[in-house]
């Protein structure tokens, strides 16, 4: 008999402090396997060069980012660096309904908020798999921070400070992946994957 409650998408919620990789690795995912996709975030921050409106952010004005809390309509929203963002909970559910896997990348802030709803919520408890990135050394983070053309000194070391206090919360997660290069990261995200789709929680029962 098959069990009509299970399901393997997964929403797989990857948090790194600032300058660690999660973009570009959430990328190489992507192109990795196609039943992934990305849940695409809501912020008021300006665009930066490239950008475009609903592919990389949903680009909202302050007035209608706090229309959508009134609303409920977020799964997940905090400030950054005096910046909103928030992730629309239709925007994931609904891809998940289709079949895929959702892709989500946010701060520890916001990775909280989504395991608080899925406390809430058993359809996104099933799915959820939280994953934290870290560089091998905080030096290696303050270069890559450093490297960064819009980021001033003040900037990379307000950024060096928050991600201390990020790092010190990876034992809220899941798994952890202390990067080493884009390919190994790649491979232990997939690895994981690969892992969460086996749990016998999510599979259906054989028939016998």
């Amino acid at each position: 008999m098959t069990n009509p409650k299970a399901s393997t998408q997964l929403l797989i919620v990857l948090s790194a402090p600032s300058g660690a990789g999660k973009t570009t690795l959430c990328q190489e995912l992507l192109a990795s396997r196609t039943g992934f996709t990305r849940a695409v975030t809501c912020t008021t921050r300006t665009p930066r060069q490239g950008e475009q409106d609903g592919v990389d952010y949903h680009f909202l004005d302050a007035a209608t980012f706090e229309k959508k809390i009134a609303a409920g309509e977020f799964l997940e929203h905090a400030t950054v660096y005096t910046n909103r963002y928030g992730t629309l909970k239709s925007e994931v559910l609904g891809r998940l309904r289709e079949g895929r896997d959702v892709l989500l990348t946010v701060d520890v802030q916001g990775a909280a908020s989504i395991q608080a709803e899925a406390r809430r919520d058993p359809e996104m408890a099933a799915a959820l798999v939280t994953v934290f990135l870290t560089p091998q050394t905080l030096s290696e983070l303050e270069r890559r921070l450093q490297k960064r053309n819009q980021n001033t000194p003040a900037d990379a070391a307000k950024r060096l400070g928050e991600a201390r206090r990020e790092i010190a919360r990876w034992g809220e997660f899941e798994y952890l992946i202390i990067s080493t290069s884009i390919a190994e990261d790649v491979r232990r995200m997939l690895a994981i994957v690969d892992a969460e789709k086996m749990r016998a929680s999510r599979s259906a029962a054989p028939e016998l």
